[in-house]
């Protein structure tokens, strides 16, 4: 219950003028992947939010290990990268602990992360299964409309985005975007020269899940 009460503090906090910055979490794991892989992204996610949605998000993200404690001070984190993820018990008992008690996981798979993810998760609940959420899902109509779901970003095996979550007692705690690479439009122009428009589309999808979170998002 704690924890809960904690999260629940933290959500509310983030839209308040007068609250101490908050800072979006990055998930840092074991196993080889490069959870590093985009460094740029979510400063430049807090800064379009703290623009667009009026939050007062850090501009420099909060790096927290998933067995950590400190995990529970985020009420948002974000993981990436290109490879292996794997957990061991005690990780996947607290990342289980977090998403129960309010905590909220998005996975932007930058390729090659598919076949580490799906058992992953398992392990975190394993009476749960991924599902595509809908186009008409909350997640997708924030602020900003996405009518046909999540924006192509990056092609790499010329499948179409896909937008998975996991839903426990009626609350989505984790959403897997597949075949985008929302993380990457996100990052400053320089790093892969992404035309406006989908850098722009990246961003107001990040910041749908931003305002879906801290708001309180219903399925």
């Amino acid at each position: 219950m704690k924890f809960r009460l904690l999260i629940v503090t933290l959500l509310l906090t983030a839209f308040c003028v007068n609250a101490q910055q908050m800072k979006l979490g990055l998930l840092v794991y074991g196993g080889g992947g490069d959870w590093y892989a985009n460094p740029t992204s979510l400063k430049n996610l807090a800064t379009f939010c703290n623009q667009q949605l009026h939050t007062y998000l850090a501009l420099q993200e909060g790096q927290v290990e998933v067995g950590s404690t400190e995990l529970f001070n985020y009420p948002f984190v974000h993981m990436t990268g290109h490879g292996r993820w794997a957990l061991n018990d005690a990780e996947a008992q607290n990342l289980r602990t977090y998403l129960e008690s309010g905590g909220f996981l998005h996975i932007d798979d930058n390729y090659g992360m598919d076949e580490y993810v799906r058992p992953a998760l398992k392990k975190v609940f394993p009476e749960l299964t991924l599902v595509e959420l809908p186009f008409t899902h909350p997640i997708y109509h924030q602020k900003f409309n996405f009518p046909n779901g999540l924006p192509k970003i990056h092609e790499h095996d010329n499948k179409p985005p896909k937008g998975y979550g996991l839903i426990y007692k009626g609350r989505l705690v984790c959403f897997y975007s597949v075949e985008t690479d929302l993380g990457d439009g996100w990052e400053d122009f320089d790093v892969h020269k992404d035309p406006p428009e989908k850098h722009q589309a990246a961003l107001q999808m990040g910041a749908n899940l931003i305002q879906y979170v801290f708001m309180g998002g219903k399925n």
